[in-house]
């Protein structure tokens, strides 16, 4: 015969031997205000460091002027004019203007107000130069650049803006 084993209630897992005391629950939440901490801070600091400043200075100057804004884009949308922003082979500025037939836009006076997105170069006036009908080119600086153009031709002025990597 076979010896029988008394069998004892389940009570759960075994424990361990350390406690969860009230030092604990304050390291918790210590460590998890700590990090949150940690994380605003930083990304306080990444805010601050690629922001180059405001948009405008008075919002309410420069909404006074919204409608003439809105009445100079209308204008230089009937004109059909179009432009295309790149980089020319030696890393200058080229911008390819057509008129609303698609023919180069030949012997304007091309100018552009160029802004550092993230403000870390300063502004600069450009006049550009027609390197050959419709192509015009300034030297301007490596990287990225928000481009404001102006065009007088054909007894019109018009406007743009775009981006140059």
């Amino acid at each position: 015969m076979t010896a029988r084993r008394a069998l004892r209630p389940f009570t759960g897992p075994p424990r361990s031997s350390g406690k969860f005391t009230g030092r604990h629950a304050a390291m918790l939440i210590v460590a998890f205000f700590a990090v949150v901490i940690v994380v605003n801070v930083v990304m306080a600091k990444l805010a601050i460091a690629t922001f180059g400043g405001t948009v405008v200075d008075n919002s309410y100057v420069a909404s006074q002027h919204f409608n003439q804004w809105l009445d100079t884009s209308a204008a230089d949308r009937a004109l059909g004019w179009k432009v295309e922003l790149a980089r020319a082979t030696d890393g200058s500025l080229e911008a390819r203007l057509t008129d609303s037939a698609n023919a180069p836009l030949e012997t304007a006076k091309v100018t552009a107000h160029v802004e550092h997105p993230l403000g870390a170069k300063p502004p600069q006036d450009l006049v550009l130069s027609e390197v050959s009908p419709g192509t015009y080119h300034a030297r301007l600086a490596l990287g990225r650049w928000r481009v404001w153009l102006k065009a007088d031709a054909r007894g019109h002025a018009w406007h743009a803006i775009g981006d140059v990597p």
